[in-house]
């Protein structure tokens, strides 16, 4: 995806994000948006909210191109955070709805057009759903930021039109798709044939709903497969929509199934369904543990899992001070901390730490914090109050074990689950908030003397999804990007996913790649033919 510049505040480069790692919840996202904004913070108060004009007109299943309600009649509410009210009521679907997805994603793949399909049909059909994107973007992002509470502009600008842009490069993908022809010892003609996997069981987080959404069906598409698809109890309203407009792009009945549930038993039953030919997840370590057990334990699915991280963002001594804040500010803080990839461990030289403090506080008491539908509004509420109540519970923790407390750790207003930014500085390696994932807007700050303990430092955590690297000096720039163990290292910029870019941890932060042409491994097997030559001309 190329770089869009709106105004002076926006600046866009594709497609990534997701949950918590430290409870049972799931994540992700996927663009670049840097902002400039020196508005100054709201009141205390946050206004009377904005009440955006939508109906809720999709809140049953998606199976076998209907929608439908769950077989227990059974719904729950999915709430907007700004006000902790019900949004609308949606169906919860369980082990018998996801049974009835997987037969009708089963015969899809078996029976169905589908398959069989040239793949410039395919490619037809995924373009013209990117159209479809495109005139229903106020939509998708007023239902986007609604159910999540990131700022409108964020999902209106960046986040819907990253969808349209990662259909159209799998759209692209489509018909490229194929094997080789290998010599062999012998008289033999050998090809190799890429096919669909089958039947993909795909479970999203809460984070970026529609970006996730997009990852994980757009290439699986694109290689031919059937999906039974799980959103996140939190999020489960823009998915239904897009769901609707793939079919009236042309998708046929039962290729795309979208359960709405919640992990224990939807989740569940996905993870371990017999006839679910491969597993994709995003969301936390701890559960991406528990389903990969659970495919394990089933028919041995292989598993795609995109978890937690505890990035570090590095600031060399050489830095230009004033853009090294900025960026790093941008790095955590952005959609409300909930980015698997934060920068959520800055690492400050010793020679210019006091100086990035004081202006590193600055930025975050300018931060402008309310309403998301409200123009300007960086930062919206926390998703959920189970998110809330972690945050808080780590800003706790923070103070508890002695890190400096510069600003913020206090509640926003006295409704919704919204939260001051908040800094910690002289944070210790090992305290929790430089451990855990806190998935919230809270920065931690550290200082260090030398390269090589720095490297050691940041390169010490279970996880290894991202690192962001701010230096002038390209030796120090090659040393990072390839010291630090992680999926991808960004060098005097954070959080640019372009449709084309793989995205992936090292670690526990998981195992396989999403965006790019690597995704496409995730959804095909690769089968050797060989067939004997009689009388070759030659081998």
């Amino acid at each position: 995806m190329g770089l869009l510049h709106a105004a002076a505040a926006v600046a866009f480069a594709s497609t990534t994000i997701r949950a918590s790692s430290s409870s049972a919840a799931v994540r992700r996202y996927g663009m670049r948006w840097t902002t400039r904004c020196l508005l100054s913070t709201s009141a205390e108060a946050v206004a009377e909210p904005i009440k955006p004009s939508i109906s809720i007109g999709l809140t049953n299943l998606l199976i076998n191109g209907k929608f439908v309600e769950a077989a227990s009649g059974k719904t729950f509410p999915t709430i907007d955070p700004r006000t902790e009210e019900v949004i609308a009521h949606v169906a919860e679907g369980d082990v018998e709805d996801v049974n009835r997805a997987v037969k009708a994603a089963r015969k899809a793949f078996d029976h169905g057009p589908w398959p069989k399909m040239t793949p410039y049909q395919r490619s037809k059909i995924l373009l013209k759903f990117a159209d479809k994107v495109e005139e229903h973007a106020d939509e998708l992002a007023t239902l986007e930021s609604l159910d999540s509470g990131k700022p409108y502009e964020q999902s209106r600008h960046i986040e819907v039109p990253g969808v349209a842009r990662l259909f159209r490069y799998y759209a692209g993908w489509a018909d490229k798709i194929h094997g080789l022809t290998m010599p062999a010892d012998g008289a033999y003609a050998v090809q190799t044939l890429h096919e669909p996997i089958g039947v993909a069981g795909q479970i999203i987080p809460w984070n970026f709903p529609l970006l996730m959404f997009t990852w994980k069906v757009g290439p699986a598409l694109a290689c031919g497969n059937t999906i039974v698809l799980k959103t996140a109890e939190q999020t489960p309203l823009s998915a239904l929509l897009v769901g609707k407009l793939l079919h009236e792009a042309g998708l046929p009945e039962g290729v795309l199934n979208i359960v709405s549930g919640f992990g224990p038993t939807a989740g569940a039953a996905i993870a371990s369904h017999m006839d679910i030919d491969k597993l994709a997840f995003t969301g936390s370590t701890e559960v991406g543990k528990i389903v990969s057990q659970a495919a394990a334990a089933s028919n041995l699915k292989p598993v795609t899992l995109e978890l937690g991280g505890k990035s570090p963002f590095i600031i060399t001594e050489d830095s230009d001070i004033d853009h090294a804040v900025e960026l790093s500010h941008f790095a955590l803080f952005f959609n409300q901390g909930q980015c698997c990839c934060a920068g959520s461990r800055t690492f400050v030289h010793e020679s210019i730490y006091d100086e990035f403090l004081e202006k590193a506080k600055a930025r975050a008491l300018r931060r402008v914090v309310g309403d998301p539908f409200q123009k300007g509004v960086e930062q919206g509420p926390q998703v959920s109050d189970e998110q809330f109540d972690k945050v808080m519970g780590y800003i706790k923790i923070g103070q508890e074990e002695g890190a400096r407390l510069l600003t913020g750790g206090e509640r926003f207003g006295s409704k919704g689950y919204y939260i001051k930014p908040t800094i910690f500085a002289d944070v210790q390696d090992g305290m929790t908030i430089s451990k855990e994932e806190i998935f919230g807007p809270v920065q931690s700050i550290t200082k260090y003397k030398k390269l090589s303990e720095v490297i050691e430092r940041a390169n010490a955590s279970p996880y290894g999804l991202a690192a962001g690297v701010f230096t002038k000096n390209l030796d120090t720039a090659n040393t990072l990007s390839r010291a630090l163990r992680v999926g991808t290292v960004w060098i005097n910029c954070f959080d640019v996913f372009d449709a084309a870019i793989p995205f992936g941890g090292y670690k526990m932060s998981g195992h396989g790649r999403e965006k790019g042409v690597y995704s496409l491994n995730n959804y095909l097997q690769v089968k050797a033919v060989v067939t004997p030559i009689r009388d070759p001309a030659w081998l």
